[in-house]
């Protein structure tokens, strides 16, 4: 999906996903050390970051839409929060080695020849004994038609998941469905893979 799809979509006033965290972030950040610098790939207009934040996190927001990376700032100075914002490619962008003591991705659908360089990056950019958190919908979602791609092409499958993760330790994972009720674009039950792994 183009950034230009991605600016358009975001450009309209509203939040596409809302302004709530995503419910596995939330269930999850528990686990994250205090005061942890976060990378959050694939943000899009902010709302985990900016929840993590708003818990005392030093945030870094990274996509590649200007328009969401606006309104994730808007959000931020609606809860009184700082964060950084990084726009770029992240099927392109090679990360700096272990600049976070954590990376959080939700939802972050890319085609499936660059899925595993995303993993790859979000790995790379956090410190040993730091966290890498994520859910994203499997290829099943397609039959549950509740938010996601259209396309089985920018979905994941949990066997390459668990080859990506397979050298660290795994403090959780998931296959399975999960009620998803975010802004307009995701509502209902959906089929999920969710992650925690420690680098």
């Amino acid at each position: 999906m183009s950034k230009e799809m991605w600016d358009q979509r975001f450009s309209e006033p509203n939040y596409a996903y809302g302004k709530q965290p995503n419910a596995f972030i939330k269930n999850m950040s528990e686990r994250l050390p205090k005061d942890s610098k976060v990378g959050c790939f694939a943000e899009g207009e902010g709302r985990n970051g900016v929840y993590l934040a708003k818990m005392g996190h030093d945030v870094t927001i990274l996509d590649q839409s200007d328009q969401g990376l606006n309104k994730a700032l808007q959000l931020g100075k609606e809860e009184d929060v700082s964060i950084e914002t990084v726009q770029g490619d992240l099927t392109k962008m090679e990360m700096e080695p272990e600049q976070f003591d954590a990376a959080v991705m939700v939802f972050g659908h890319v085609p499936k020849q660059d899925q595993s360089f995303l993993m790859e990056q979000m790995i790379r950019s956090v410190k040993p004994g730091g966290h890498v958190l994520f859910e994203v919908y499997s290829e099943h979602q397609l039959a549950y038609g509740t938010g996601g791609p259209k396309s089985a092409e920018m979905l994941y499958a949990p066997e390459d998941v668990l080859r990506w993760i397979k050298d660290y330790k795994c403090l959780h994972f998931y296959y399975g469905e999960a009620e998803r009720n975010e802004g307009e674009k995701h509502n209902g039950l959906g089929h999920v893979i969710q992650g925690l792994i420690q680098k």
